[in-house]
Protein backbone atom coordinates (compact mmCIF):
# COMPACT_ATOMS: atom_id res chain seq x y z
CA UNK A 1 0.00 0.00 0.00
CA UNK A 2 1.32 3.53 -0.92
CA UNK A 3 2.79 5.29 2.02
CA UNK A 4 1.03 8.15 1.79
CA UNK A 5 -2.34 6.17 1.90
CA UNK A 6 -1.24 4.52 5.10
CA UNK A 7 -0.35 8.08 6.73
CA UNK A 8 -3.83 8.99 5.77
CA UNK A 9 -5.48 5.96 6.99
CA UNK A 10 -4.23 6.03 10.16
CA UNK A 11 -4.69 9.35 10.61
CA UNK A 12 -8.36 9.07 9.55
CA UNK A 13 -8.91 6.28 12.34
CA UNK A 14 -6.89 8.25 15.01
CA UNK A 15 -9.46 11.18 14.43
CA UNK A 16 -12.45 9.43 14.19
CA UNK A 17 -14.41 10.28 17.48
CA UNK A 18 -13.21 14.00 16.46
CA UNK A 19 -15.52 13.13 12.66
CA UNK A 20 -17.97 11.44 14.60
CA UNK A 21 -18.46 14.14 17.22
CA UNK A 22 -18.44 16.49 14.46
CA UNK A 23 -21.47 15.42 12.60
CA UNK A 24 -23.26 15.45 16.33
CA UNK A 25 -22.47 19.06 16.46
CA UNK A 26 -23.80 19.93 13.07
CA UNK A 27 -26.89 18.10 13.73
CA UNK A 28 -27.76 19.45 17.49
CA UNK A 29 -27.00 22.86 15.99
CA UNK A 30 -29.35 23.11 14.10
CA UNK A 31 -31.85 22.63 17.06
CA UNK A 32 -30.18 24.94 19.27
CA UNK A 33 -27.55 23.12 21.41
CA UNK A 34 -24.24 24.29 22.07
CA UNK A 35 -23.09 21.43 24.55
CA UNK A 36 -22.23 18.99 21.96
CA UNK A 37 -19.90 21.61 20.83
CA UNK A 38 -18.01 22.78 23.66
CA UNK A 39 -17.62 18.49 24.04
CA UNK A 40 -15.90 18.78 20.60
CA UNK A 41 -13.45 21.74 21.32
CA UNK A 42 -12.19 19.47 23.84
CA UNK A 43 -11.96 16.21 21.89
CA UNK A 44 -10.18 18.40 19.14
CA UNK A 45 -7.66 19.58 21.88
CA UNK A 46 -7.08 16.07 23.81
CA UNK A 47 -6.54 14.54 20.26
CA UNK A 48 -3.84 17.03 19.68
CA UNK A 49 -1.93 16.94 22.83
CA UNK A 50 -1.82 13.26 22.19
CA UNK A 51 -0.50 13.56 19.04
CA UNK A 52 1.97 16.41 18.87
CA UNK A 53 4.46 14.34 21.12
CA UNK A 54 3.73 11.25 19.25
CA UNK A 55 4.92 12.96 15.89
CA UNK A 56 7.70 14.55 17.86
CA UNK A 57 8.84 10.86 19.04
CA UNK A 58 8.47 9.88 15.33
CA UNK A 59 10.37 12.35 13.70
CA UNK A 60 12.98 11.95 16.81
CA UNK A 61 13.69 8.57 15.70
CA UNK A 62 13.36 9.05 11.77
CA UNK A 63 16.85 11.30 12.26
CA UNK A 64 18.32 9.22 15.28
CA UNK A 65 17.36 5.52 16.12
CA UNK A 66 17.71 6.01 19.89
CA UNK A 67 16.15 2.61 20.61
CA UNK A 68 18.98 1.35 18.92
CA UNK A 69 21.69 3.55 19.50
CA UNK A 70 25.06 2.98 18.53
CA UNK A 71 27.93 6.01 19.33
CA UNK A 72 29.96 7.46 15.80
CA UNK A 73 32.48 5.51 15.17
CA UNK A 74 35.47 7.07 14.67
CA UNK A 75 37.60 6.70 11.04
CA UNK A 76 40.12 4.32 12.28
CA UNK A 77 37.68 1.51 12.62
CA UNK A 78 36.76 1.85 9.25
CA UNK A 79 37.66 -1.79 8.53
CA UNK A 80 35.61 -3.11 11.68
CA UNK A 81 31.97 -1.78 9.57
CA UNK A 82 29.28 -3.82 8.78
CA UNK A 83 25.82 -3.54 8.25
CA UNK A 84 25.09 -4.84 11.52
CA UNK A 85 25.90 -1.37 12.38
CA UNK A 86 23.20 0.41 10.39
CA UNK A 87 20.78 0.79 12.97
CA UNK A 88 19.08 3.35 11.64
CA UNK A 89 15.24 3.85 10.97
CA UNK A 90 13.33 4.16 7.41
CA UNK A 91 9.53 3.48 8.10
CA UNK A 92 8.55 4.98 4.58
CA UNK A 93 11.72 3.78 2.20
CA UNK A 94 11.31 0.56 0.51
CA UNK A 95 13.20 1.05 -2.30
CA UNK A 96 16.01 3.32 -4.49
CA UNK A 97 15.05 3.12 -7.90
CA UNK A 98 12.94 0.15 -7.64
CA UNK A 99 15.47 -1.78 -6.20
CA UNK A 100 15.57 -3.07 -2.66
CA UNK A 101 18.91 -3.58 -2.33
CA UNK A 102 19.52 -0.03 -1.09
CA UNK A 103 21.02 1.14 2.13
CA UNK A 104 22.60 5.17 3.06
CA UNK A 105 25.38 6.29 5.44
CA UNK A 106 25.38 8.95 7.23
CA UNK A 107 28.60 10.77 7.67
CA UNK A 108 29.62 14.29 9.51
CA UNK A 109 32.83 16.15 9.48
CA UNK A 110 33.08 17.23 13.04
CA UNK A 111 35.54 19.89 14.61
CA UNK A 112 37.24 21.78 17.65
CA UNK A 113 39.25 25.00 17.22
CA UNK A 114 41.36 25.78 20.50
CA UNK A 115 43.96 28.24 20.89
CA UNK A 116 47.13 26.07 19.98
CA UNK A 117 45.21 23.12 17.95
CA UNK A 118 42.54 21.98 16.12
CA UNK A 119 41.13 19.09 15.88
CA UNK A 120 39.18 17.58 13.02
CA UNK A 121 37.79 14.42 12.37
CA UNK A 122 35.13 12.06 10.14
CA UNK A 123 32.60 10.16 12.04
CA UNK A 124 30.26 7.78 10.66
CA UNK A 125 26.96 7.71 12.63
CA UNK A 126 25.27 4.00 12.87
CA UNK A 127 21.91 5.17 14.59
CA UNK A 128 21.26 7.13 11.60
CA UNK A 129 22.32 4.91 9.03
CA UNK A 130 20.24 2.66 7.08
CA UNK A 131 20.02 -0.53 5.35
CA UNK A 132 17.23 -2.79 4.18
CA UNK A 133 18.90 -5.66 5.73
CA UNK A 134 21.26 -5.67 7.98
CA UNK A 135 22.06 -9.05 7.64
CA UNK A 136 22.87 -8.38 3.63
CA UNK A 137 25.81 -10.04 2.30
CA UNK A 138 26.51 -7.84 -0.22
CA UNK A 139 29.99 -6.63 -0.47
CA UNK A 140 29.02 -4.75 -3.24
CA UNK A 141 26.57 -2.14 -1.23
CA UNK A 142 28.68 -2.07 1.89
CA UNK A 143 31.72 -1.20 -0.01
CA UNK A 144 29.97 1.66 -1.23
CA UNK A 145 28.70 2.97 1.91
CA UNK A 146 31.76 2.67 3.61
CA UNK A 147 33.52 5.06 0.62
CA UNK A 148 31.12 7.26 1.16
CA UNK A 149 32.79 7.38 5.14
CA UNK A 150 36.37 7.57 3.41
CA UNK A 151 35.50 10.07 0.92
CA UNK A 152 34.33 12.34 4.24
CA UNK A 153 37.91 11.59 6.03
CA UNK A 154 39.68 12.36 2.74
CA UNK A 155 38.28 16.09 3.15
CA UNK A 156 38.83 16.17 6.84
CA UNK A 157 42.70 15.62 6.21
CA UNK A 158 42.35 18.15 3.30
CA UNK A 159 40.87 20.81 5.88
CA UNK A 160 43.91 19.74 8.03
CA UNK A 161 46.54 20.46 5.42
CA UNK A 162 45.04 23.86 4.98
CA UNK A 163 44.83 24.47 8.49
CA UNK A 164 48.74 23.77 8.86
CA UNK A 165 49.69 25.57 6.31
CA UNK A 166 48.33 28.89 7.13
CA UNK A 167 50.95 31.14 9.58
CA UNK A 168 49.18 32.45 12.97
CA UNK A 169 45.48 32.08 11.55
CA UNK A 170 42.33 33.56 13.25
CA UNK A 171 39.72 31.25 14.68
CA UNK A 172 37.18 32.68 11.70
CA UNK A 173 39.50 31.61 8.96
CA UNK A 174 40.25 28.65 10.64
CA UNK A 175 36.21 27.83 10.69
CA UNK A 176 35.92 29.30 7.09
CA UNK A 177 38.39 26.67 5.52
CA UNK A 178 36.15 23.80 7.57
CA UNK A 179 33.11 25.15 6.18
CA UNK A 180 34.38 25.12 2.74
CA UNK A 181 35.66 21.86 3.07
CA UNK A 182 32.09 20.36 4.32
CA UNK A 183 30.53 22.02 1.24
CA UNK A 184 32.91 20.61 -1.33
CA UNK A 185 32.68 16.95 0.69
CA UNK A 186 28.65 17.23 0.18
CA UNK A 187 29.50 17.91 -3.60
CA UNK A 188 31.98 15.14 -4.26
CA UNK A 189 29.20 12.46 -2.16
CA UNK A 190 26.42 13.49 -4.68
CA UNK A 191 28.56 13.22 -7.48
CA UNK A 192 30.05 9.77 -6.33
CA UNK A 193 26.10 8.66 -5.89
CA UNK A 194 25.41 10.02 -9.41
CA UNK A 195 28.69 8.27 -10.83
CA UNK A 196 28.30 5.40 -9.46
CA UNK A 197 24.68 4.92 -9.46
CA UNK A 198 24.86 3.88 -6.05
CA UNK A 199 27.16 1.55 -6.59
CA UNK A 200 25.27 -0.36 -9.76
CA UNK A 201 27.97 0.84 -12.09
CA UNK A 202 30.98 -1.03 -11.17
CA UNK A 203 33.73 0.00 -13.52
CA UNK A 204 33.11 3.46 -11.73
CA UNK A 205 32.56 2.73 -8.41
CA UNK A 206 36.08 0.84 -9.07
CA UNK A 207 37.47 3.94 -10.20
CA UNK A 208 36.33 6.06 -7.20
CA UNK A 209 37.49 3.40 -4.94
CA UNK A 210 41.22 4.12 -6.67
CA UNK A 211 40.88 7.55 -6.52
CA UNK A 212 40.27 7.64 -2.87
CA UNK A 213 42.20 5.84 -1.79
CA UNK A 214 45.01 7.26 -3.71
CA UNK A 215 44.17 10.68 -2.29
CA UNK A 216 43.85 9.18 1.11
CA UNK A 217 47.68 7.75 1.16
CA UNK A 218 48.52 10.96 -0.16
CA UNK A 219 46.84 13.34 2.68
CA UNK A 220 48.63 10.32 5.41
CA UNK A 221 50.42 12.73 7.08
CA UNK A 222 46.85 14.22 8.67
CA UNK A 223 45.66 11.37 9.88
CA UNK A 224 45.61 12.40 13.41
CA UNK A 225 42.54 14.21 14.16
CA UNK A 226 44.53 16.78 16.12
CA UNK A 227 46.67 19.41 14.23
CA UNK A 228 48.66 21.93 15.68
CA UNK A 229 48.38 25.69 14.56
CA UNK A 230 51.59 27.23 13.36
CA UNK A 231 52.18 31.06 14.86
Amino acid sequence: MNDILIIILVLGLYFSPVFYQLIIVIRESKKGNKIPLRKFKRIMKYSFLILLPLVIAFSILTRVNFLDYESPITYDRVDQITFENFRGLEFFKKSLYGNKRFAYVVTTIESEIKDDSVRVRALFHPSRSFVYNSHSNSKELLSHEVYHFKITELYSRKAKKKIADLQGPLKNEIQEIIDHTWLEERQFQSKYDYDTFHSYVFREQKKYERTVDSLLNLFAEYEKPKVQIND
